[in-house]
């Protein structure tokens, strides 16, 4: 081990001792390139006086978490997946008289309102409860406030239409200077929480996780870890949805859930089978 992973592994370490955030199961060439990125940007001269600063240092260390966290979303991101979801989940969710949905690493909640927009459009929303958490509180934040870059419209409105949307995508959103401001309407259901995925446990039954794009930052140790989290957080035949590069292939769940869509990585669990006495 040269001098710098030891240095990174001691800032590592300070941010768990500290904070209690634990990264020890992320890509470690990921975290290498997003601390070094931080590091370019601060007046610093080492990841040791990093460390330090960390240390005695709270809105430091939060930016460094909004820097390692960087989240990468927009709405209805990968449209095909949002119609999947319309097609072959819905149906099922409509069955229930309430319906527990997570977005685990919801990022700045573009895509937790896109699930709202689709869930309103199939007149569930009013039997639904959304949980949408992310160890970034500045990212949360964001979230909660649901303003959006008006230049992200356009992008936006082309997912949505490719997404199955039914109506205007202008119904959803109030256009202000150069912002985009999400309706209120669309927050009524949801509820913005930090969760860690390495440390937290289960806090509800859901019907439907959706986790995307965060298992790539994940070695597979983590990976099987968070995957039993959800195993163990989801109703009998409930779905999973990972991200586009993800899957459960090779993973000590595999077996354990269904795949109902390939492209769109939406997993269904198996019920399990009763033993005979």
């Amino acid at each position: 081990m040269n001098t710098k992973q030891i240095e990174i592994q001691l800032l590592l370490e300070a941010m768990r001792l500290k904070y209690g955030y634990d990264f020890s199961g992320y890509s470690r060439d990921m975290l290498e390139r997003r601390i070094d990125n931080k590091l370019s940007k601060s007046n610093l001269n080492s990841i040791s006086e990093m460390t330090s600063k960390v240390l005695h240092d709270a809105e430091f260390f939060s930016s460094l978490i909004y820097d390692i966290s960087i989240p990468v979303t927009e709405m209805f991101r990968d449209p095909s997946v949002y119609l999947c979801i319309r097609q072959k989940v819905f149906p099922i969710l409509k069955t229930y008289p309430c319906i527990n949905i997570w977005h685990a690493g919801c990022a700045t909640g573009q895509e937790v309102y896109s699930m709202a927009i689709a869930l309103k459009e199939e007149n569930l929303y009013d039997r639904t409860q959304i949980y949408a958490t992310d160890i970034n509180d500045r990212a949360l934040k964001n979230a909660k406030d649901a303003i959006y870059p008006v230049d992200s419209i356009k992008k936006y409105t082309w997912n949505y239409q490719q997404a199955g949307g039914k109506y205007s995508f202008s119904k959803y959103y109030h256009a202000m200077y150069d912002s985009a401001i999400i309706d209120e309407s669309l927050k009524q259901n949801i509820t913005f929480a930090n969760h860690n995925l390495v440390t937290d446990g289960v806090f509800a039954e859901m019907n439907l996780i959706l986790c995307r794009n965060v298992f790539i930052y994940f070695d597979k140790v983590l990976q099987n870890k968070v995957l039993e989290l959800f195993n163990t957080s989801l109703c009998r035949n409930g779905f999973l949805c990972l991200g586009s590069s993800e899957s459960l292939s090779f993973t000590d769940l595999e077996n354990d859930f269904t795949q109902i869509s390939g492209d769109e990585k939406i997993y269904q669990k198996q019920s399990k089978k009763a033993v005979k006495v």
